[in-house]
C-alpha cells in the first residue's frame, strides 16, 4: 500500500526543491495536493514519478518538476485571474486554486473533464472550475487573463492566445524549438507588446491543439 503523503514528500524534496523551486506557497500546494486522485486508478501507485503520466490517448498529467518551475516562472498572485489550457484532470487547476482566487481549467475531451470535476469536488475546491472547449480557442469569456498556462508542448501560441491576457500578464509553457522542448514565458508589456524568454529545457509531450501549421513549399 503506497502512503501518498510520504510520497508527495518525497517527490517534494527530491524533484521540486533540488531544481530551485523555492517559493513556499507553491511547495505548501504541491504537499497538499492529492495528484494520485487526478489520475486514472491503474497509475496512482506511480503518480510521483518524475515524468508526465499518460492519462488517455495522447494526453498526459505533466510531469511536476515541469509544472512548478512554470509556475514559479509566472510569478502567480493571490489576486490573479489564471486559464489553464489543455488541463485534462484539473491537478494544476486545483494547485493553483490554492494559490489565487480565481482559475478556469480549459479541456476538450468530456471523459477528462468529467474526472477534473469530480476531483475538484472530492477536494472541496470552489475557486477552480473545469469547462469543456476548443483549446486553441482560449477560454475569453473570463478573459482577461493575468496568467495563462498551457500544459503541454506548443508548436506555436496563437495570438489569439496571447490576447487573452491582461496588461502585465503572464503566459508559461513549452514550445518546441526545432525539436527541442523550451521552457517559456511570454509577458504582455504597456501598449500590447509581447516579449518573450526561454526559461529551461523541458521535454514534455506535444499538445495537438497548438501544432506549428506546416510550411508550404513549392
Amino acid at each position: 500500500m503506497v502512503d501518498f503523503t510520504k510520497a508527495r514528500q518525497a517527490m517534494v524534496e527530491s524533484q521540486i526543491k533540488t531544481v530551485k523551486v523555492n517559493d513556499e506557497s507553491i511547495i505548501d500546494a504541491l504537499l497538499m495536493t492529492p495528484r494520485e486522485i487526478f489520475v486514472p486508478e491503474h497509475l496512482r501507485s506511480i503518480a510521483y514519478v518524475d515524468e508526465d503520466l499518460r492519462i488517455k490517448g495522447d494526453r498526459y498529467v505533466t510531469e511536476p518538476m515541469v509544472l512548478a518551475r512554470l509556475l514559479q516562472a509566472a510569478e502567480v498572485q493571490v489576486s490573479d485571474a489564471v486559464l489553464v489550457v489543455g488541463c485534462t484532470t484539473g491537478y494544476a487547476v486545483a494547485l493553483l486554486a490554492r494559490l489565487v482566487d480565481t482559475v478556469v481549467g480549459l479541456e476538450d475531451d468530456a471523459e477528462l473533464v468529467a474526472h477534473a470535476d469530480k476531483a475538484l469536488s472530492d477536494l472541496g475546491i470552489d475557486n477552480g472550475v473545469v469547462v469543456q472547449g476548443n483549446l486553441a480557442d482560449g477560454y475569453p469569456k473570463q478573459a482577461p487573463y493575468d496568467v495563462i498556462v498551457i500544459e503541454g508542448c506548443c508548436g506555436e501560441v496563437p495570438a489569439g492566445m496571447t490576447d487573452q491576457l491582461a496588461e502585465g500578464g503572464r503566459l508559461v509553457t513549452v514550445v518546441d524549438d526545432r525539436g527541442v522542448g523550451k521552457a517559456t514565458l511570454m509577458r504582455r508589456g504597456t501598449g500590447g507588446a509581447l516579449g518573450r524568454r526561454i526559461l529551461f529545457d523541458a521535454n514534455v509531450p506535444p499538445l495537438r491543439s497548438f501544432a506549428r501549421e506546416p510550411e508550404f513549399q513549392l
